[in-house]
């Protein structure tokens, strides 16, 4: 591509996180919206494209006030944020609207206005719940016991990535666990379903985020220092996760990730920050191979020899991740604010002389993926 055509110039989390008993999915949503419109110096009135995904697009704008001229429910699961991303670049090109909204809200924990989902009927009701696989943490055991029988990964290394996760947590005053945690205190915490104890699982929490987006020749207008979207990807694979091509790697990660960095036209050697969804702690050593900065069974040493740690080759989830920061069950959408904050300065663990940064998303237990590449660097 011969530069980036896309910019965020806005871009918000809700006011509290964590657990918010008295707000719902909407209100939620209006709380991230009406933040990320601060940041970029917008009314409600200024935005003629809109995404969501988890509640109906149709049901947030009108709680909103939204008068849409371009409108995207695209809603694959946790990545679905990064893919409005795209999906909203491409708009902007054709010309179907100039500035766009993103929004993200869960009431993860507390459940209020949430509306309850039956999965009986689907593929995986069908096939994979009667055989006792009902859930993320039995789902994703599947590929990982096999990742870890294939390439050697052992329960310390997958334990490793939630201790390094806390590292970066401790340096954020949002995140919702800071305390230091060892290997023995990940492989000494319950059991939730093997080979995952619960420090390896994701929080269950309350809130969400935002972004504003338009052409990248329109960032003087704005009041924020300007984000660019260098390039992008999506990719799906199967809504069961016993159908995996491999369970050994993500092929929708690889069809994003892919995607991304030839549309940015960058390589590994480029990318100074990285965000890997990391709902389970094997997400972050899944992402870390697929997109090519390790070889097939060598990511769980290039955590333990701290590559990914503050002082590291490659900072990840600087944030502290769904492990530590935040995850409401959507997590794509605090990986790019991270991505975000980090490109523009202002992160609680900020990585000195950063200009790219990589955040990948999963959807579902491995059947889709999202990718974006940002920069802070003008084209």
């Amino acid at each position: 591509m011969s530069g980036p055509t896309l910019a965020v110039v806005g871009a918000a989390e809700t006011t509290q996180m964590g657990v918010i008993t008295d707000t719902s999915e909407l209100q939620l949503h209006a709380d991230a919206a009406f933040n990320a419109l601060a940041d970029a110096g917008l009314t409600i009135k200024d935005i003629d494209g809109f995404a969501t995904a988890g509640e109906r697009p149709t049901d947030v704008a009108h709680y909103l006030g939204l008068e849409p001229r371009w409108v995207d429910g695209t809603s694959v699961g946790g990545c679905s944020f990064m893919i409005h991303v795209r999906h909203a670049a491409a708009a902007i090109a054709a010309g179907l609207c100039t500035t766009v909204l993103i929004t993200h809200a869960e009431s993860g924990k507390s459940r209020v206005g949430k509306a309850r989902q039956a999965f009986t009927s689907a593929l995986s009701g069908q096939f994979e719940r009667p055989f006792g696989v009902t859930g993320p943490p039995t789902m994703f055991g599947l590929p990982v016991l096999r990742h870890m029988h294939d390439t050697g990964l052992t329960h310390e290394q997958m334990a490793n990535v939630a201790v390094v996760q806390r590292e970066w947590a401790g340096m954020n005053p949002r995140a919702t666990f800071r305390d230091p945690i060892t290997v023995e205190d990940v492989l000494g915490s319950r059991m939730i379903a093997y080979p995952f104890h619960l420090l390896e699982c994701c929080l269950v929490t309350d809130g969400g985020g935002a972004l504003i987006v338009t052409s990248a020749d329109r960032t003087m207008d704005f009041p924020t220092a300007p984000v660019y979207v260098l390039g992008h990807g999506e990719g799906v694979e199967t809504p069961m996760v016993s159908q995996m091509e491999n369970f050994s790697s993500s092929k929708a990660f690889r069809i994003a990730g892919g995607d991304a960095f030839a549309s940015a036209e960058i390589t590994t050697a480029d990318v100074d920050h990285l965000m890997v969804y990391d709902a389970f702690a094997h997400l972050p050593l899944y992402g870390l191979e697929d997109l090519g900065f390790c070889g097939r069974g060598e990511a769980g040493d290039f955590v333990w020899e701290r590559n990914t740690a503050p002082g590291g080759s490659l900072p990840m989830n600087t944030n502290g991740g769904g492990l530590s920061y935040m995850h409401s069950g959507m997590y794509g959408m605090y990986a790019m604010q991270e991505s975000i904050r980090q490109m523009r300065g202002t992160a609680p663990a900020q990585i000195e002389g950063a200009e790219v940064s990589v955040s990948l998303g999963v959807g579902g237990m491995f059947g889709a993926a999202g990718c974006v590449v940002f920069s802070n660097v003008a084209p």
